[in-house]
């Protein structure tokens, strides 16, 4: 297998041409600049469409008239972007159809910034836009993970005709590692039961989200209920480090768990013993695990580039069984291995901050 050395914004692409994505459609916007830029290079040249669209509005209704034809398309933005894409997104969900969209998250709110922040959480795992709709939401905190999760995106995707989310921060789109190139996809997505693609087997086939009877549209969210529901049951993704015994286990993602993992060791070197619970799903999220980890565990410690959001989806795992506490930096500010240690001893110390 080819190894090559590329930035995390590059290797999203790498990973959606190896999924058969055909079709991208956006425009740059920085930290994520690198996908317009390589999705421009390699689309075409691999018989695919790219379009630098006139607006984040309009590139999100291209994926949406792309997928309702059954091909496998995608966008990417930053999060002023992202947040331009949220009436789209809310289409699509309700007409059932697949595409992966990516937010390479910047500091905000508003412009904000073009550093790495963590502050569009709710945004994507709540629903940023209208109606009872999720997004499956996948959070890599590597270049290789870049490509390996905007591939099982887009297979997640498709296995239950909804929207994907790859959400990562400026600092793992722009940093440059190895990533090993992956084997591409066979063809094995058959979507002629819904799409619309011009030919007759097609022809009755109605790609829509506006459904006008009250009767017939809470049918249709219950029916997205249950795929929701079978979504939490069957996908949730995680990795644990040194968590079985550990008093407190820390719950990071993303860029942030990688600071975690050697302050792991750091801390387990002082005689702290300290875990990690890393969600990779962050909707759906890990609350299962969480909740078991309480039966050892004797705090837990989330630990975010943003004021506090995923925070609360541990309280609710937690269910006040164990202390939750937090520590967050935002604005594009990074914690240190340090001042993470730090709060790992005034947690368990019981100290003040």
């Amino acid at each position: 297998m080819a190894r090559q050395f590329m930035k995390g914004n590059d290797a999203i692409v790498v990973g959606a041409l190896a999924a058969g994505c055909r079709a991208y459609y956006g425009y740059p916007i920085t930290p994520a600049s690198e996908i317009a830029h390589a999705a421009a290079l390699h689309f075409p040249a691999l018989g695919g469409v790219f379009i630098q669209a006139e607006s984040e509005v309009a590139a999100m209704n291209m994926v949406y008239g792309t997928a309702g034809m059954g091909v496998r398309t995608m966008t990417a933005s930053s999060s002023p972007g992202f947040s331009l894409k949220q009436e789209g997104l809310s289409y699509c969900a309700g007409a059932e159809l697949p595409c992966v969209v990516v937010n390479i998250v910047r500091g905000g709110p508003g412009l904000g910034n073009i550093a790495p922040e963590q502050g569009d959480y709710f945004q994507i795992t709540k629903g940023g836009g209208h109606g009872n709709y999720r997004l499956i939401a996948l959070a890599p905190n590597g270049a290789q993970e870049m490509c390996d999760l905007t591939m099982h995106a887009f297979e997640l995707a498709d296995k239950y005709r909804n929207p994907a989310c790859i959400m990562a921060d400026g600092i793992t789109g722009q940093m440059m590692e190895v990533v090993e190139i992956p084997k591409a996809l066979p063809h094995k997505w058959d979507h002629t039961s819904w799409c619309v693609d011009g030919t007759p087997g097609t022809a009755g086939n109605l790609v829509s989200s506006i459904i006008l009877a009250p009767e017939e549209l809470e049918q249709h969210n219950l029916k997205l209920d249950a795929k929701y529901k079978q979504i939490t049951a069957d996908e949730v993704m995680f990795e644990k480090y040194e968590v079985d015994d550990a008093d407190l286990v820390v719950v990071a993602y993303g860029v942030v768990s990688r600071i975690v993992y050697s302050t792991v060791d750091q801390a387990r070197a002082e005689g702290l013993k300290v875990g990690l619970l890393r969600p990779i799903t962050l909707w759906p999220f890990p609350s299962a695990v969480i909740t078991s980890l309480c039966a050892t565990a004797k705090a837990f410690l989330a630990v975010e580039l943003s004021t506090g959001q995923m925070v609360e989806d541990v309280r609710l795992a937690v269910e006040g069984r164990k202390p939750v506490h937090f520590y967050g930096r935002c604005g594009g500010m990074v914690p240190g291995g340090d001042e993470l240690l730090a709060e790992y001893r005034r947690v368990l110390g019981g100290g003040s901050r």
